[in-house]
């Protein structure tokens, strides 16, 4: 049986989050943007989930669904006024692909570095973030190597240049604090065992976007499309349950994270071992190929990095933001871990791990 530690690209589903899918699936079909009775009992199901994911989120906001959090990302990078945008340099390619179509087509960006530790230098945010800017994306819990950028400091900085934030707070929803200073957030069901396909942007209220999907004018006209009650109805209880568990959550991952330490003491952590979220572990060996490691531990279930990316053959654009060398970027493993799994299946992934990499470490 496969190990699975691969918790950034996507977590297993709640039982839960499955039970509250499936009755919406097979009986309750309704469109629950139809006027008659079973539309509006599809409507309701809808609204309830919506309120337990704002549950989790700053107060005084809205939120509207999308097909995850690219779209909603999209969604608010594309939306936003026109004027300058900064970001940094290890977002996900959501973001920095996007701006990137935003730059060639005339909007001023700027990408900020990062230090060896993968956070951003305020200073330097400080001197970019300037009258005349008008978005400000960064990440909360980075995807690949799950450093904490000070979001709420960044946000500040942006709100002095009369600019809006916004905050991919994919890896970060439910575990990590959300600064309420935010203007815009990104989340995503499938991070939080719900499942896949929906996610959500939420607004605060006095934020207006221009809509990039046009159509029935649902989700308050910004986001045209029918809605799936099932999945919306998934992600609520996984949100349910991000907030129930969350003490019993963070100490199991606590627990996970003190064991890694023991069991990968020969590798090398990537990124602040302080500033982070301790359910995501991305490390180096020297002498490894992350590809082959990979290959070898057939029973293990882990990531080089970002699975949007794992295909593309080049090293990662967030290893090389920290100054590794190509070598020691491709040496590098992320392993993620979270509510299912136990310390047995950590520690028998690590022996088959170590074991692989022995055959060509120094």
């Amino acid at each position: 049986m496969t190990i699975y530690l691969d918790y950034q690209a996507t977590t297993p589903l709640a039982p839960e989050a499955f039970d509250a899918m499936v009755p919406l699936l097979r009986d309750q079909f309704a469109n629950p943007h139809s006027a008659h009775r079973l539309g509006r009992a599809a409507t309701a199901q809808v609204d309830l989930a919506r309120a337990e994911i704002l549950k989790l989120l700053p107060d005084g906001g809205r939120l509207i669904f999308t097909s995850g959090a690219t779209e909603a990302l999209n969604m608010a990078i594309q939306g936003a006024p026109p004027g300058g945008i900064v970001t940094i340099a290890t977002e996900h390619a959501a973001v920095l692909d996007t701006v990137d179509a935003l730059r060639r087509a005339g909007r001023d960006v700027t990408i900020l570095p990062v230090g060896p530790d993968g956070i951003v230098d305020l200073e330097e945010a400080a001197r970019a973030i300037r009258p005349g800017t008008a978005l400000v994306a960064a990440m909360l819990v980075n995807n690949e190597i799950g450093v904490i950028q000070p979001v709420a400091e960044l946000a500040d900085l942006a709100h002095r240049a009369g600019a809006l934030f916004l905050c991919d707070a994919v890896q970060g929803y439910g575990r990590v604090p959300i600064a309420p200073r935010c203007d815009m957030i990104a989340i995503s069901a499938h991070k939080i065992h719900g499942p896949k396909g929906i996610g959500a942007l939420w607004l605060r209220e006095d934020v207006t976007l221009t809509p990039i999907i046009h159509g029935g004018g649902q989700e308050g006209g910004l986001r045209s499309g029918t809605l799936s009650p099932a999945l919306c109805a998934g992600f609520g209880a996984a949100a349910r349950l991000m907030r129930e568990r969350a003490e019993s959550d963070r100490l199991h991952v606590e627990a996970l994270w003190s064991a890694a330490h023991g069991l990968f003491s020969q590798w090398t952590v990537n990124g602040s071992e302080d500033l982070r979220y301790h359910g995501n572990l991305n490390l180096r060996r020297a002498g490894v190929d992350g590809a082959r490691l990979l290959s070898e531990c057939r029973d293990v279930a882990f990531s080089l990095g970002s699975a949007c990316a794992s295909g593309s053959g080049r090293p990662s654009h967030v290893l090389r933001a920290l100054g590794l060398s190509d070598a020691e970027a491709r040496g590098s493993v992320r392993i993620g871990f979270g509510r299912y799994t136990t310390l047995a299946e950590l520690g028998d992934a690590a022996e088959a791990m170590n074991r692989a990499a022995q055959i060509w470490a120094p």
